[in-house]
């Protein structure tokens, strides 16, 4: 379990690392924004990602909000992927290894934050919306049962709720 809780605090720390220095390059250095005006984007679009991955980098590190985490989580894979496909489609076919690496970087660095989220102690996730399959050896009990008095009928979470 030791070995679980350090794997994912490495990933979450790369992860946030890259997130965060990467979206204060884009808002600040003039040579990320002319990378993205490069690549088609307008200038402005390289501030509006810089504070979105600086958010995002922020939120996955701090305690509580998981709901806030699983939309971190999703937005950083979106944006990684989204830059590979970028590069791949509109990057500098000029330099073999510098266009490689620009389409190879961002998806290693997704695979890194999938692990992150994947890792993630039960206190950090959003507790019965795991599918039982995917779930860790210490499941909650789900809410749907074969057990139930009818075939599929959902049981209570919690107490009933008093009438009105």
């Amino acid at each position: 379990m030791k070995e679980r809780h350090v794997a994912y605090w490495v990933c979450t720390g790369l992860v946030a690392f890259f997130m965060i220095s990467g979206g204060l390059a884009n808002i600040f250095l003039q040579a990320s924004i002319a990378g993205l005006i490069k690549l088609g984007y307008p200038g402005y679009f390289a501030r509006i990602l810089g504070a979105w991955k600086v958010l995002g980098g922020i939120a996955i590190l701090v305690p509580r909000f998981p709901r806030l985490k699983e939309w971190a989580y999703a937005g950083v894979t979106f944006e990684l992927t989204g830059a590979a496909i970028t590069d791949a489609v509109a990057g500098d076919t000029g330099a073999p290894l510098v266009y490689t690496g620009h389409i190879v970087a961002p998806l290693v660095i997704a695979a890194i934050a999938i692990a992150s989220w994947s890792l993630r102690p039960e206190n950090r996730t959003l507790r019965g919306a795991v599918p039982g399959w995917l779930r860790p050896s210490r499941s909650l009990p789900l809410a749907r049962q074969a057990s139930t008095v009818q075939e599929g009928a959902l049981l209570a979470a919690s107490a009933p709720a008093p009438a009105r």
